[in-house]
C-alpha cells in the first residue's frame, strides 16, 4: 500500500512521455531512408515505376513512416494517376490530419482531376492552417487556377458533321 501513489504518479509519467513521442516527427528507419533517397532520385529523373517500387519497399520496412505516403502520391500524380494520389494523400491525413503538404496536395489533385469545389476546401483549410504566404497555399491556389482555365471539352464541341456518313 505505501508504493500505490509512488507506482500511480511512475505510470502516468510514463504514459505522458510515451504519449508526446507518438505525436513528434521521427526519421525513417536507415533501410527505408535508403529506399526514399532511391525513390526521389527515380521521380527526379522522370523513372515514375522505379520511384513507385522504392517508395512501396520503404513502406513495407517502416510503414509508419507516414512521409512515404506523400512520396507515393507525387509519383501517381506525374503517371496521372490522381485518383490513387488522393487515396495515398488521405492516408497521410488519417495519420496526421494537420499534414499541410497532404491538405494541399491531395487538393492540387483534386484541382487536376477536375473537383475544383472540393479543390477550394482543401485551399480553405491550408489557408486556415498557415495562411496566405505559405507555400502549400501559393501552390494550391496556383493549381486550382491553372485547373478552371484549362479548356474543358463538352459533347457538343464533338458532335459530328451531319452531312459526314456514319459507319453502323
Amino acid at each position: 500500500m505505501r508504493f500505490a501513489p509512488a507506482a500511480a504518479a511512475l505510470s502516468l509519467a510514463l504514459a505522458m512521455t510515451a504519449s508526446v513521442s507518438v505525436g513528434q516527427e521521427r526519421d525513417p528507419a536507415p533501410r527505408a531512408a535508403m529506399l526514399i533517397a532511391d525513390g526521389k532520385t527515380a521521380l527526379a529523373s522522370g523513372d515514375t515505376q522505379g520511384a513507385i517500387d522504392a517508395f512501396e519497399a520503404a513502406l513495407t520496412v517502416d510503414p509508419g513512416y507516414t512521409p512515404i505516403f506523400l512520396n507515393l502520391a507525387e509519383a501517381a500524380r506525374q503517371e496521372k494517376l490522381q485518383g490513387k494520389a488522393i487515396r495515398f494523400y488521405r492516408e497521410a491525413l488519417e495519420r496526421d490530419p494537420d499534414n499541410l503538404a497532404a491538405i494541399a496536395g491531395e487538393g492540387e489533385a483534386l484541382a487536376e482531376k477536375g473537383a475544383l469545389e472540393k479543390a477550394r476546401l482543401s485551399l480553405a483549410k491550408v489557408q486556415s492552417l498557415c495562411g496566405d504566404s505559405c507555400p502549400e497555399t501559393r501552390g494550391l491556389a496556383n493549381a486550382i487556377a491553372t485547373s478552371a482555365r484549362a479548356q474543358v471539352v463538352t459533347a457538343e464541341a464533338n458532335v459530328p458533321d451531319a452531312a459526314t456518313p456514319q459507319s453502323n
